[in-house]
């Protein structure tokens, strides 16, 4: 079973991070229209859809799914894993600030340009290449 639920785990991840990947991307491209246009509520409908189709489904699946392998695999005590559930935590974080930033946009209240969105695309990366790290190497 434990193999299953990895699986089940490695999935609910890309799928997670595809989306956190790319609705930053959406922004960038949203934060440069015009309010009330055609192209800000296609936006709009994309990024409810992605938000609420794939991406909190997948995370509620990766946390799901994680835990029961932390659970099964006895890694409580692992430094690494430590270190991982910090960086998820803050990824969960970034999550909820993306799903705020889809509301923002919703209602025509985006504050932020597309530079800061731009950068802030990269947080997911980043956070993404020191998980992967930790749980690939397990470096302590």
């Amino acid at each position: 079973m434990y193999e299953w639920i990895k699986a089940l785990h490695v999935i609910a991840v890309i799928s997670w991070m595809a989306g956190m990947l790319y609705l930053p991307r959406l922004f960038v491209y949203h934060a440069q229209t015009a309010s009330g246009s055609q192209q800000s509520e296609t936006f709009k409908i994309m990024e409810r859809r992605l938000l609420r189709a794939i991406m909190t489904p997948a995370m509620i699946v990766t946390w799901l799914a994680g835990l029961w392998l932390v659970w099964q695999g006895g890694w409580m005590q692992a430094g690494w894993f430590h270190a991982k559930l910090a960086l998820v935590i803050l990824l969960s974080g970034v999550h909820g600030f993306l799903a705020a930033r889809v509301k923002d946009f919703a209602n025509d209240t985006n504050t932020k340009s597309h530079k800061f969105y731009r950068l802030i695309n990269e947080v997911p990366t980043v956070l993404m290449v020191l998980i992967v790290i930790l749980v690939v190497v397990k470096p302590f």
